[in-house]
């Protein structure tokens, strides 16, 4: 299945970001194996995401952009997460498009 065939409306050409909810992290660690580049597991166990310069962004709601060519990953990053804590969203109007809390 294509991310155009899983997407809502146009979303995969529009600017895209993730964040995670760390209160909900279970720390499994499957978006880490689908998108090293950007989810890293830290000390504490629960996932977060990564900025463009691969710095770890721990700041509550901290979000990063979802580089195109990733897009897919993370998207099942969201899809298979145990812990329904991956959300991404446009950036112009911040809805949600693939996450716990999409439309």
């Amino acid at each position: 299945m294509t991310v155009q065939q899983d997407a809502p409306g146009d979303s995969d050409t529009q600017d895209l970001e993730v964040w995670i909810d760390q209160d909900l992290c279970t720390g499994d660690g499957i978006c880490v194996q689908y998108a090293p580049e950007v989810f890293e597991l830290d000390i504490d166990g629960l996932a977060y995401v990564k900025s463009a310069d691969d710095e770890l962004l721990q700041d509550k709601g901290a979000t990063t952009p979802v580089p195109l060519p990733l897009l897919q990953d993370v998207v099942d990053s969201a899809k298979e997460c145990p812990g329904d804590c991956i959300h991404v969203r446009r950036v112009a109007d911040s809805v949600e498009v693939f996450g716990p809390d999409a439309e």
